[in-house]
């Protein structure tokens, strides 16, 4: 029973950190918002979020979504697997089936532009 019990606590507060994150509309960055609602449906939101030189967004979570990059750039990632320098090219999309977590800064030249589609 105290086995049982121990994994059901591990479980809860290893699936806690994502429900205290902001989700990407709420985050932003040296207390702006970088993210903006392009459309809210009761199916789907679309965000637009832009990052130019030396900004970021704080950490934050992402229930599963797809996403376009509109106009790319250099990008800090920071995640569970660690610190990364990513170049991230326009016209580049991606999607993410679960839950995801990171924090990101714009180390590039130019200001970085991405579409975020999240079905709700």
């Amino acid at each position: 029973m105290k086995k049982i019990l121990l994994i059901l606590v591990l479980v809860v507060f290893s699936c806690k950190s994502a429900q205290t994150l902001p989700d990407p509309l709420e985050a932003g960055w040296e207390g702006e918002k970088v993210c903006e609602v392009l459309s809210e449906m009761k199916a789907q939101r679309i965000l637009k979020c832009t990052f130019p030189p030396n900004v970021g967004h704080q950490k934050h979570y992402h229930k599963p979504h797809f996403g376009y990059t509109l106009a790319g750039s250099t990008f800090q990632i920071t995640d569970l697997k660690g610190t990364r320098n990513v170049p991230v090219a326009t016209g580049v999309n991606w999607s993410k089936t679960e839950i995801s977590e990171h924090e990101v800064l714009n180390i590039g030249d130019s200001t970085a532009v991405f579409l975020i589609i999240e079905p709700k």
